[in-house]
């Protein structure tokens, strides 16, 4: 089902445009990223930097990133899953078993500012690019490395994301209560961990600018799965209780999932008392606000079966389009379960323009929009995700000649 939005605020016509162009220099502008990271955490990483004006350097094995071959989807032969983390880089083939381009590998290391990989932990230390090779020639890099158990004991397990779903406790909150856990419809710990990766580098970045040291950032995606579960990890080890899965339900707030209406299913929030009073009225309920079984948050939680029937009935007398906009009206939360066609559409609707076109004319490609919103160096959207080894000569021209000249920001413009 796709819910229209209500109208859009008119946006400011002085915005900072962030089209391909980009006028503004990026945030980042002037650093140099070695992406020697495939698949997704690290890339999606890296594609945040590049974004916000970072030079970015990917470097890929003759092999390719994997995710070329991601496919179906695709768009003219190339995985979606590719296209989607990789604008705003640079490319270059590097065989590390080779010692002339092991050479560059390194000479690449050595001059960037940032430097991030996602081997398993330990190896690259027979390439002379792991964190303590690196820093013994560039001492100020900010190394940043994911795995996805760390280094110590989990260090030769492999690092997939389904795997840390399962492992974390996430598939155990997912699904129906009688049901079998599910995983999430998204690698959400890779993306999680990709962001982690930017957060340490930046926080690493902005000690650097203090002490003029380096240092290695470390991120593993079963530490951040533990994080981002937040108020389920803390019941556990705060509660000693053990959080199972409740379908769309939640565990301490209620209305807090979808609710059936006369066409379907809205999702509906009230997450305090005066956003249960809003919500009450607006169903003709106001009675319900003076029910001592649901006077406060925890009570409502308490008396949840008592409670959802009635919703439900008043529910059942509109539309689930028609409830969106008399609740919204009202100013309570709720919002339509949407395809992803309609979470783009609902996107556009409210003026978000979550759709961006990097590169020219017929070669264009369609990308998500950087969510971040900076008013003076905003995201920018230079270079399509490159073909395999489409800036070698570049990279390579670069690498053999004086240090002290930089890569051009965008050698693959236009390509």
């Amino acid at each position: 089902m796709t819910t229209a939005a209500p109208a859009a605020a008119a946006q400011p016509a002085d915005r900072a445009d962030e089209r391909s162009e980009g006028p503004a220099a990026g945030a980042l502008d002037g650093l140099l990223v070695a992406d020697f990271s495939r698949v997704l955490a690290g890339p999606y990483a890296t594609q945040l930097m590049g974004d916000l004006g970072a030079t970015v350097v990917k470097v890929e094995s003759p092999a390719g990133d994997e995710t070329r071959g991601w496919s179906p989807p695709e768009r003219d032969g190339v995985s979606t899953y590719y296209l989607g983390i990789n604008r705003n880089k640079s490319d270059v083939v590097l065989d590390f078993k080779d010692p002339a381009d092991r050479a560059l590998a390194q000479e690449l290391a050595r001059r960037a500012d940032v430097v991030i990989e996602n081997f398993k932990p330990g190896g690259l230390a027979k390439f002379g690019l792991d964190y303590p090779s690196v820093a013994a020639t560039n001492p100020a890099v900010v190394y940043a490395s994911i795995s996805g158990f760390g280094s110590a004991g989990g260090a030769s397990l492999p690092g997939y994301d389904l795997i840390v779903q399962a492992a974390s406790g996430l598939m155990s909150l997912t699904g129906d209560p009688d049901g079998q856990a599910y995983r999430s419809g998204v690698s959400v710990f890779d993306i999680m961990t990709g962001m982690q990766a930017t957060i340490g580098v930046l926080a690493a970045l902005r000690h650097r600018e203090r002490t003029g040291q380096g240092q290695h950032v470390e991120v593993n995606l079963l530490s951040t799965a533990l994080s981002a579960m937040a108020n389920h990890s803390s019941t556990y080890i705060a509660a000693g209780q053990v959080p199972f899965r409740m379908g769309n339900a939640h565990p301490s707030l209620f209305p807090y999932e979808p609710l059936a209406t006369a066409d379907g299913q809205l999702v509906v929030v009230a997450a305090n008392n005066a956003q249960f009073a809003k919500l009450a009225g607006a169903l003709g309920l106001p009675e319900l606000v003076d029910d001592p079984r649901f006077a406060a948050t925890e009570d409502r939680n308490r008396h949840r079966e008592q409670l959802r029937p009635l919703l439900l009935e008043a529910l059942a007398q509109r539309t689930s389009q028609e409830w969106f906009e008399v609740l919204t009206a009202a100013g309570v939360a709720c919002g339509p379960i949407n395809t992803i066609d309609g979470g783009v559409a609902l996107a556009e609707q409210l003026g978000l323009e979550p759709v961006v076109h990097v590169g020219e004319g017929q070669a264009a490609v369609p990308v998500v929009r950087n969510p971040i919103r900076l008013s003076a160096t905003p995201a920018t959207y230079r270079t399509p995700p490159p073909p395999l080894g489409a800036d070698d000569d570049a990279v390579r021209k670069w690498l053999a000649g004086p240090p002290h000249e930089q890569l051009p920001a965008a050698p693959g413009e236009g390509r």
